[in-house]
Formats: C-alpha cells, structure tokens, sequence
C-alpha cells in the first residue's frame, strides 16, 4: 500500500518561513508529478505548485515568487519552501502524487496545518 505523508507545518510569524515535507513510501516504482494542495477554511481546496519527474514546476499566481516546490526522486520526497508567508496562506496543506505500483494511481496525504498569525 502506498502511503504520502507531510510534515513541516507549524505556527509562523507573517513574513516567516516554512518547509514542508511530502515522504511517500510502499511499493512503488516511480512517481510521475507531485503536487502541493492548500484548502482554507470555508474555502475549496486550490494548487499551490506541482512538479513533474524532470523537475518542471508550476506555481499558482499567489504563491509565485514566494514558494519553491523541489522533489527527491531517489527519496520519493517532495518539498515546498515557502518564504514571505503572509495570513492568506494559513490553511491546510495537502501532498499528491501519481504513483507508479501495480498500477498508476493518485495518493494524498492526511495534510498538514500551515498557520501564519502574529
């Protein structure tokens, strides 16, 4: 069975930073794209960035310039660096991958809770 896991998130000042991890383990023989999700309370669950095998990224146009995603392929990791976090950003941030197993499937992690507040 295959599993996604973040880690990272916490409690940051405005203009802090944060690093989130995204740990995928089970059997697996690759992983195509990843991806980081946010969902705000009240509001739907949106990108924040994603990222192919070859290390092509794709960022929404409120994270941009603000947020790096980067993976470990040899780890099956992801990451999501995330600089200048503002009080929009607090929400719950969400991990997918497209898994190569027995067959390919989409896994997302439990989330993780990302709170930007003085």
């Amino acid at each position: 069975q295959v599993q996604l896991v973040e880690s990272g998130g916490g409690l940051v000042q405005p203009g802090g930073s944060l690093r989130l991890s995204c740990a995928a383990s089970g059997i697996i023989f690759s992983i195509t794209d990843m991806g980081w999700y946010r969902q705000a309370p009240g509001k739907q669950r949106e990108l924040v960035a994603t990222i192919t095998r070859g290390g092509s990224a794709n960022y929404a146009d409120s994270v941009k310039g603000r947020f790096t995603i980067s993976r470990d392929n040899a780890e099956n990791t992801a990451y999501l660096q995330m600089n200048s976090l503002k009080s929009e950003d607090t929400a719950i941030y969400y991990c997918r991958g497209t898994v190569v197993s027995r067959k390919v499937s989409e896994y997302w992690g439990q989330g993780t809770q990302v709170t930007v507040s003085s």
